[in-house]
C-alpha cells in the first residue's frame, strides 16, 4: 500500500507544479467526448466514489457502490465550473484518500466490494487503490 500512497502523492506534486492556466479546460475535440474540465470533473467522482469504497471497507464487505460516470458528469455540470475550484477539490479529496489510506487497518486490505454495474465484480481495497492510481494517471496524460 505503501507504493500506491507514494505514487499517489506524486501525481498531485505534479499537477499542482503545472499552470493550470496554460490549458484549454474548455476544448472538446467532438460534442460527445469530454473536455479537458468535464475529465477533472471525472477523476472527482472517481475520488469520491473510491474514498467512499475505502472508508466502507473499513467495516463492511461485499457492498455494492456503482455509478454511471457519463451522467454524474453531467449532473455535476463541470463545464461549467470554475477550473480553480475543480482543481481543488480534486486535490482535498486525493489527500483525503492518502490519509485514510496511510492509516488503513492491516487486517482490511483484502476486504472487497463490489463494482460492477450487472455482473458480480468483488475487487479488494489493496485492488481498488492500486487502480484508482492508473486509472488517474490514465486520464491526467489526456490532460497534461
Amino acid at each position: 500500500m505503501n507504493i500506491t500512497i507514494q505514487q499517489l502523492n506524486e501525481v498531485i506534486d505534479d499537477v499542482l507544479k503545472t499552470n493550470p492556466k496554460s490549458i484549454n479546460w474548455d476544448y472538446k475535440l467532438a460534442v460527445e467526448r469530454w473536455s479537458k474540465k468535464e475529465i477533472i470533473g471525472h477523476l472527482i467522482d472517481s475520488a469520491q466514489i473510491n474514498l467512499q469504497r475505502f472508508v466502507r471497507c473499513t467495516y463492511e464487505e461485499n457492498f455494492k457502490l456503482v455509478y454511471d460516470q457519463v451522467k454524474w458528469v453531467a449532473t455535476n455540470r463541470y463545464q461549467e465550473a470554475d477550473i480553480d475550484e475543480l482543481l481543488s477539490l480534486w486535490r482535498i479529496l486525493n489527500r483525503q484518500i492518502i490519509r485514510v489510506l496511510t492509516s488503513y487497518p492491516a487486517d482490511r486490505l483484502l476486504a472487497r466490494c463490489d463494482t460492477s454495474k450487472t455482473t458480480l465484480e468483488l475487487h479488494t481495497v489493496e485492488w481498488l487503490a492500486q487502480d484508482y492510481v492508473q486509472h488517474l494517471k490514465h486520464h491526467l496524460k489526456q490532460i497534461y
